[in-house]
C-alpha cells in the first residue's frame, strides 16, 4: 500500500507526451487498452475536463468493449466487459470524485474489485491514496491548451514498467 499517489519525481521509466485532441487521447487509450490484462490497475489523475474519461473510452475500446463509456460520477462504478479476444474480463471504471476519503471505501466495495481478475480504471485516486496498491500505472492528464493535453504515464512496479516499455515500442517504435 502507499499513501502517495500524486506525481513524484520523474523516473527513467516515465513517459510524457502531448495529445493534440480528444480523438488522439482516445486512440492513445486504445493502444494502452490492447496491452492490459486481468488484474491491472490504472490510476487516472487530472483536473475536471482534462480527458480522464476520454482516455478510459479508448482503453475500453482497446479491450474490445464497444458500448457506451460514461463517467460514473454519481454511481461511482461502471462495469463493462472486454471481448472474447481479451477473455471477457470485467472492466471496472471507478470515479472517486465524490468520495470523502478512505472511510467511505468500504461502502463501495473497491477492495473487492481490486482483488478480482478484472481491469480496474480509477479516476481521482488521490482521494484514497493510502488504500491503493503501490503497484499500478498512474496516468496524469493536464491542460496545455483548449484541445491539447500533457499525458504522463508513471509505472510503479515491474509489471507496469514492462507494460509501459511495450506501450512505448508499439506506439512510438
Amino acid at each position: 500500500m502507499t499513501d502517495q499517489i500524486l506525481p513524484a519525481a520523474q523516473t527513467p521509466h516515465d513517459l510524457d507526451f502531448i495529445s493534440h485532441s480528444p480523438a488522439q487521447t482516445e486512440r492513445i487509450g486504445a493502444r494502452l487498452g490492447r496491452l492490459l490484462c486481468a488484474g491491472d490497475l490504472i490510476l487516472l489523475s487530472g483536473p475536471l475536463g482534462a480527458g480522464k474519461t476520454q482516455l478510459i473510452k479508448g482503453i475500453a475500446r482497446g479491450l474490445g468493449y464497444d458500448g457506451p463509456v460514461t463517467s460514473p460520477t454519481f454511481v461511482l462504478i461502471n462495469e463493462y466487459r472486454a471481448d472474447a479476444a481479451h477473455h471477457r474480463v470485467p472492466i471496472y471504471h471507478v470515479d472517486l470524485y465524490r468520495l470523502d476519503g478512505v472511510r467511505e471505501l468500504s461502502t463501495i466495495g473497491l477492495d473487492e474489485l481490486l482483488m478480482t481478475e478484472g481491469v480496474c480504471l480509477i479516476e481521482w485516486p488521490e482521494r484514497v491514496a493510502m488504500a491503493l496498491p503501490s503497484e499500478h500505472l498512474q496516468i496524469v492528464l493536464s491542460y496545455v491548451s483548449e484541445t491539447k493535453r500533457q499525458v504522463r504515464l508513471m509505472p510503479r512496479g515491474q509489471r507496469y514498467r514492462d507494460l509501459l516499455a511495450t506501450f512505448k515500442e508499439a506506439t512510438f517504435g
